[in-house]
């Protein structure tokens, strides 16, 4: 087993969709990035590439290459989770948190779940929380989002 953690932070600015794993969320602003600037995953990301100790995020899809300029992130997810299996390695638990002050969360995480499950993660092996930060710094203040994970990848059982 290996275990990974990821963290990711956005600006939310005017004039951008907000997208969190995987799902458009309608609210005045979105989070401002390279890609479509999901904060979720590309915590999962950050996490899954941890465990395989392959470095970060910004090492697989820099924000200098066009590629990934607009690129779905649940794309950029799948991308990683092929990348796994080829180290002969599954993804056995995701545990994640999105901070945000608004909007309201909590009555998307499941259509993020089933979102997420595309990328192939197994839909039963990923939990998300919501939170708020009470008001405090740049979350607390509705200038942008920030999302935490910690995977566990398992290597493939033998079939033999």
């Amino acid at each position: 087993m290996r275990i990974g953690i990821g963290y990711d932070s956005h600006r939310l600015v005017e004039e951008r969709k907000l997208i969190i794993g995987g799902v458009h969320i309608p609210f005045e602003k979105g989070l401002l990035g390279h890609s479509d600037g999901d904060v979720l995953c590309h915590a999962i990301i950050d996490s899954i590439i941890g465990a395989l100790g392959l470095g970060d995020i910004g090492k697989h899809f820099p924000d200098t290459d066009q590629r990934w300029k607009d690129a779905s992130s649940i794309e950029l997810l799948k991308h990683i989770v092929e990348l796994t299996r080829a180290y002969g390695y599954e993804v056995s638990w995701i545990d994640s948190v999105i901070v945000a002050e608004k909007p309201k969360l909590s009555g998307y995480i499941e259509h993020m779940k089933d979102s997420i499950s595309k990328s192939g993660i197994p839909y039963g092996s990923v939990n998300i929380k919501a939170k708020t930060n009470e008001g405090m710094g740049l979350t607390g203040h509705g200038e942008g989002i920030v999302a935490y994970a910690v995977c566990l990848l398992r290597r493939f059982e033998s079939q033999d």
